[in-house]
């Protein structure tokens, strides 16, 4: 069994993505400031040592000013904010990001999404090399240098000057030209939940890419977690988690996400369609969630033991950072940190 420490982060549900139950309006938990900082608060008081904040369109509240309320309210946890890479201009984007990270006081990573603007018509190709591009500016910028956009040499902000410092690239795609931005611009690269011999094989394929450009690459795991005492108690509470799900109604709720067409999100879909009968793959993954959201679709299910145990086995296949989450999410939050983070070797992945 693996002794590597793992950066175990948290969620921060900005989307409207919480809830009591999956599929039932009236129990659904609606995003707002004070629940969303109260679940960062409680991510900071369990000592997890990163909060993802995902980033959306038409629900929830918007990351990049949440990120800098939350950054003045917690001292050690740091902030791994989801950036949409065809949303703003680069340079914009650095000095924003530079002015987080000031505030933050260097505790901020970037998820970086290559994902189109709503309504927006452009090719996987067209979108990745944008997403390229971007990242390969930002680069420049937040490292403090000018960088060519179009044909215009552009500066770096003041601030990015400064500090001359650039947030770790956390980025996630199945397909391939996702992973080729992966092996020439990420950091770390994020998976969604897969059978672990998938997983193998996509780490070296990525391992084996990101050598070809004389890079070095570490890999992270995006998944949602159901920890009880016993595995029946754990089962049964995912099992009452989708139990109101509407296969219309979790249907239309995938599809309204961005990225509702990627590689990714099928893949999503066929763990789902190759689980058992109760729909569990590798034993202790359920994919019922993702009957309900687009994007990771599992949890781990079962006692503190098998969780740890399933953590283990994803950092014996080369993962050093995972983000969990669960439903509610403060209470699951503090559920796993009060019977699992205890027992765990963790420690933030400070890319720098």
């Amino acid at each position: 069994m693996s002794t590597r420490p793992l950066e175990i982060s948290w969620f921060a549900a900005l989307c409207d993505d919480d809830a009591e139950v999956l599929g039932d309006p009236d129990r659904a938990i609606p995003s707002s400031f004070d629940h969303c900082a109260a679940i960062a608060l409680e991510a900071e008081r369990q000592g997890f040592d990163s909060i993802l904040l995902p980033s959306g369109y038409e629900l929830g509240i918007d990351n990049t000013t949440f990120a800098a309320a939350i950054a003045s309210m917690t001292s050690r946890l740091r902030l791994l904010l989801a950036i949409r890479t065809g949303e703003l201009w680069a340079p914009q984007l650095a000095r924003q990001i530079a002015s987080l990270d000031e505030i933050a006081e260097g505790r901020l990573d970037l998820n970086a999404i290559s994902s189109p603007l709503p309504g927006e018509e452009l090719d996987s190709a067209s979108r990745y090399q944008r997403t390229a591009a971007v990242l390969g500016a930002l680069d420049d910028l937040l490292g403090g240098t000018s960088t060519a956009i179009g044909d215009a040499t552009v500066a770096p902000p003041r601030i990015a000057r400064t500090q001359a410092r650039r947030p770790p690239f956390y980025f996630g795609g199945l397909s391939e030209e996702a992973r080729e931005v992966a092996a020439r611009c990420a950091d770390v690269y994020l998976m969604w939940p897969d059978r672990l011999d998938r997983v193998a094989d996509v780490v070296q394929d990525l391992r084996r890419r990101t050598a070809h450009h004389g890079r070095a690459l570490r890999f992270g795991y995006r998944i949602h977690v159901v920890v009880r005492r016993s595995e029946a108690a754990a089962r049964e509470a995912a099992a009452e988690l989708v139990a109101s799900i509407e296969d219309a109604a979790g249907a239309a709720v995938r599809s309204k996400a961005l990225d509702s067409g990627s590689v990714g999100v099928a893949r999503q879909t066929e763990l789902r369609d190759g689980a058992d009968d109760a729909g569990y793959v590798d034993g202790v993954v359920f994919t019922g969630i993702g009957r309900a959201r687009s994007g990771c679709g599992a949890a781990i299910v079962g006692t503190p033991a098998q969780v740890k145990d399933y953590l283990s086995e994803l950092s014996n296949l080369g993962m050093e950072a995972v983000i969990l989450s669960g439903y509610p999410h403060i209470e699951e939050c503090r559920r796993f940190g009060e019977l699992v983070l205890p027992t765990l070797e963790h420690a933030p992945l400070v890319l720098r």
